[in-house]
């Protein structure tokens, strides 16, 4: 175990090779890495791209959620749906591109995921990336960040809006056809 009494870390701030680890195979069994697309008219192509690390656990166990976010040193803990009665767990979010740049990326690049959520932690870095190039202010840029958005989750078995038909109403003239 750690040599300090939080257990989160070493003098150069960063975790213990146990605990890193340890993070990596929790969110490998618990995390997601999440893009979410939302219509926004106020931005340049009329929609946003948001990108998240979730990692939820009932609510006996948000100590550990607790400690990834002081490992990490971003995020923060809600309850994750208490519109549903007997919904008692947490959620740990990171949504703040510069913590995913600096932390989140380069900590699970250090600490590597071993599921195949490897793969979509790939993409989402990829896309946080090109966020950070702002390549999503172009047309183009947008089409090549949602298509890798497309197909991570299980090709967007979850999804909620249709990449295809955010996609079709970008033209290759660099104008964006809005729909009511």
């Amino acid at each position: 175990m750690s040599k300090n009494a939080s257990g989160a870390g070493n003098q150069q701030g960063r975790p213990d090779e146990s605990l890193g680890y340890y993070i990596a195979g929790f969110v490998d069994g618990e995390g997601s890495f999440h893009v979410a697309i939302q219509r926004n008219p106020s931005t340049k192509l009329g929609w946003q791209v948001i990108p998240e690390l979730h990692i939820s656990q009932h609510e006996r166990n948000k100590h550990v959620l607790e400690l990834i976010r002081n490992t990490l040193g971003c995020g923060y803990l809600k309850p994750n749906d208490r519109h549903k009665p007997n919904d008692n767990t947490w959620v740990f979010v990171v949504r703040s591109r510069k913590d995913l740049m600096e932390k989140v990326i380069s900590f699970f690049e250090r600490y590597p995921l071993r599921t195949t959520k490897r793969h979509d932690f790939e993409k989402f870095a990829t896309i946080v990336r090109k966020l950070h190039k702002k390549e999503h202010l172009t047309p183009a840029g947008l089409k090549a960040i949602l298509q890798i958005a497309g197909s991570m989750n299980n090709n967007g078995a979850y999804r909620r809006i249709d990449i295809e038909t955010i996609l079709s109403h970008l033209e290759p003239s660099e104008t964006v056809r809005r729909t009511p």
